[in-house]
């Protein structure tokens, strides 16, 4: 408000200077360039202060009165500029910029500020009208031609002007309550709205926010895509010599580990199953490389895993040790649930055979398979392997009905 007051000034003093004058040049007083000063020096000082953070309410309250007192004693000093009966300043159109001073304080979306410019305004005019009344020689007329060709006061005319002040700063008083109520409700529902917007994958919460229509159970599409679980192996029997807390605390480190590598490789969370998690490449954005991106996070997982389990053993913890799985296909990407309880998946056959997968690592001996079509697709899409992949041919994996050609990746 400081800076919009700062040009006002700069603009006011610039008209002042190059504009023709309506009176003539020996006048023995200008009140407008004193009236600008004084005003400069005030509202510098109002911006000191808001720089500075030192402004306080009482502070800003008595600039709401110096806004409008410096206007009407300028408006009041025109009878001494031109050396006519006070009556002459009630014509002035400079009364106009009350508009502009009562609309200034809207800037601080607050209706008091708003409500005590157009106060000050009422009182101030008024006070012009008693002193013009009193302090000149007026005649009152009920005759506008007289009030417009003369001296005279028409009553009427001078509460014509405080009528439009008066409901301006009414209706820009309602309308600030009613945007602060609406600010203060959109901010909390961001809040709100931010917080749960931690308990979906992103790509999921942008789609959310993003749908135009609302979210209907029932929605989905099908998508080609790579599906990875992985699971602490062992984790059930290190639980139980663990207290609550600690287990808690020690799938947070898990899963604080893992979640940042798969989406850096543009991998979305799906879901947490206790001490696994079930994420996809390609379902819920698609991608022209979601197997190589698929496997490129298993391969930065297990190196991660590796490096978290010798810290642990270094502390004279249990090692860590992790099964994970990769396998592509077309996937069913959508929306499941209730009315009152929704949630985006991904589901199909690469969903089933990677959960059943990452239980089969272990019958392979290792912390890592995958599938020779991903891996086949991985390759084409520009993947290259960190070590050396295993090929294993016709593995029967429990639960699958057909034989599963296995890739050992760690």
């Amino acid at each position: 408000m400081g800076l919009v007051q700062v040009a006002a000034i700069v603009f006011f003093a610039a008209l002042y200077s190059l504009t023709p004058k309506a009176f003539p040049p020996d006048v023995p007083f200008e009140p407008v360039p004193w009236t600008l000063s004084i005003y400069a020096v005030f509202t510098l000082l109002r911006l000191w202060l808001a720089v500075r953070r030192r402004l306080r309410p009482w502070f800003l309250r008595l600039s709401v009165i110096v806004d409008i007192s410096v206007l009407m004693v300028t408006i009041w000093s025109f009878h001494l500029q031109y050396q006519a009966p006070p009556a002459l300043y009630l014509k002035a159109p400079t009364f106009m910029y009350v508009f502009i001073l009562i609309a200034l304080r809207a800037l601080r979306f607050d209706a008091l500020y708003v409500l005590l410019a157009g106060g000050a305004t009422v009182v101030g005019w008024l006070l012009l009208v008693a002193y013009a009344f009193y302090y000149g020689d007026p005649v009152v007329t009920h005759s506008f031609v007289d009030y417009a060709t003369s001296y005279r006061i028409l009553l009427g005319a001078e509460i014509d002007k405080l009528i439009p002040v008066v409901l301006v700063t009414l209706i820009l008083a309602v309308v600030l309550l009613r945007a602060r109520r609406m600010l203060v409700s959109a901010i909390a529902e961001h809040q709100a709205a931010t917080e749960l917007a931690r308990f979906l994958d992103p790509e999921v919460a942008t789609q959310v926010r993003a749908s135009e229509l609302g979210i209907a159970p029932g929605e989905g599409m099908i998508r080609e895509a790579a599906v990875l679980f992985t699971d602490l192996r062992g984790f059930t029997a290190l639980s139980r010599t663990l207290d609550p807390r600690a287990t808690i605390r020690l799938i947070g480190e898990y899963e604080t580990l893992l979640v940042p590598v798969i989406q850096r490789h543009g991998g979305s969370i799906d879901k947490y199953l206790g001490d696994g998690i079930m994420a996809s490449f390609g379902a819920t954005r698609p991608s022209p490389t979601y197997a190589a991106d698929a496997l490129a996070a298993v391969q930065e997982i297990l190196e991660v895993i590796d490096a978290w389990s010798r810290e642990r053993a270094a502390a004279g913890e249990p090692a860590i040790q992790i099964n994970a799985a990769v396998a592509t296909g077309p996937v069913l990407f959508g929306v499941v649930g209730h009315e009152s309880r929704l949630e985006y998946t991904v589901m199909g056959d690469p969903v089933n055979l990677a959960a059943k997968l990452e239980k089969h690592a272990k019958q392979e001996q290792s912390l890592a398979v995958t599938t020779a079509e991903a891996v086949r697709l991985a390759r084409q899409q520009g993947w290259i392997p960190a070590a050396t992949c295993e090929l294993r041919l016709g593995r029967a994996v429990e639960g699958w009905g057909a034989a599963v050609d296995v890739v050992v990746l760690g």
